[in-house]
């Protein structure tokens, strides 16, 4: 059974553990490329089609669509973790998925509705590869975060958090009293 420290302890590391996932989920990185938008500055859910390479890596669609100062990024979260860099408009994106989990980048949205090709390195072939995709963000597809496969597990997530945390909590009083 935990103590009162113990449960105030395990508390603030939760609490710690969800600040960072919520800070490192808002990472934008500002690029001149990027497409002016006319939303509010937030994150959005966006459709996006990728084209190319072999075909046995894809990107998660939607995408999170972030607007920063009235410009648009996509973070692109590729099916596979051998993805090391990005180029977009000339520009050279790093993974920024540093646990070994499938390639993460946030590049700029330069177009919508238009097919734009961008280039992808990968180590999966043993030598890195530059492999062209074209990738295609629909406009009519622009909506709420929440429409997010990931948003969704989130939520999960944090109601089960939620009710296990609580119900330590009550378990620890219900005991205290019986006592």
């Amino acid at each position: 059974m935990l103590n009162k420290n113990q449960i105030t302890r395990v508390c603030r590391i939760l609490f710690s553990a969800l600040l960072l996932l919520l800070v490192s989920c808002t990472a934008v990185y500002a690029s001149d490329s990027a497409m002016t938008i006319d939303l509010a500055d937030g994150e959005y859910s966006i459709q996006v089609e990728c084209i190319g390479g072999s075909g046995k890596a894809s990107v998660s669609s939607p995408a999170l669509m972030i607007v920063k100062d009235a410009r648009a990024y996509a973070q692109l979260q590729w099916s596979s973790p051998n993805y090391d860099y990005m180029i977009v408009d000339g520009v050279k994106y790093l993974n920024e998925n540093t646990d070994g989990g499938n390639s993460l980048f946030t590049i700029p949205i330069l177009a919508l509705d238009k097919p734009l090709v961008h280039i992808a390195d990968t180590t999966a072939m043993g030598t890195p590869h530059e492999i062209e995709y074209t990738f295609t963000f629909y406009a009519e597809t622009i909506g709420s975060k929440d429409d997010l496969p990931q948003e969704a597990a989130k939520k999960v997530v944090m109601i089960a958090l939620v009710i296990i945390v609580g119900g330590g909590i009550l378990n620890y009083y219900v005991k205290k009293k019986n006592r």
